[in-house]
């Protein structure tokens, strides 16, 4: 499975990945103003800020999933309903621990919502470890937000 960087013209189709699995994954988990301000427009504009730091699977312009390295964290990590358990979250996780050891971390992390059990047996299946807990401040154009995610 060939993940790539990420280009200009896929940011729309990366935008609809980000937008489908983040609602059926967070929709039911986190604060309702979150869930609110995830429209397609604030991930489109998410991507396109992390453009240089989003890796990509699937067709050109086609795009099935992506991660996004920011720092020492596994920033982003999102799969179409479609290609789920066909290893590409698998192939975007050893993308992103690469890039994190290429770029000099020792000690990568992430967050995962609490409650989102999926994602973290998938992290957990890479081998990343539960660390603890913690709240995470989301900064918006609204102001913050909080919600509480796992570390790994």
């Amino acid at each position: 499975m060939q993940v790539r960087s990420a280009e200009q013209t896929e940011i729309d189709p990366l935008a609809k990945v980000w937008y489908e699995a983040w609602h059926e994954a967070h929709s039911q988990i986190v604060p309702p103003e979150l869930t609110a301000l995830r429209t397609v427009e604030s991930f489109r504009d998410r991507l396109q800020a992390a453009l240089p730091n989003v890796r990509a699977v699937g067709p050109f312009n086609e795009p099935v999933g992506f991660c996004i390295v920011k720092g020492s964290e596994l920033d982003q990590l999102f799969v179409s309903a479609q290609v789920r358990g066909l290893g590409v979250a698998a192939a975007l996780i050893a993308d992103a621990e690469a890039r994190l050891a290429e770029s000099g971390v020792e000690m990568a992390w992430l967050g995962c919502a609490i409650g989102n059990e999926r994602a973290a047996r998938v992290y957990e299946k890479c081998g990343w470890i539960r660390a603890g807990t913690m709240v995470s401040h989301l900064e918006n154009d609204a102001g913050s937000v909080s919600a509480g995610s796992l570390a790994l």
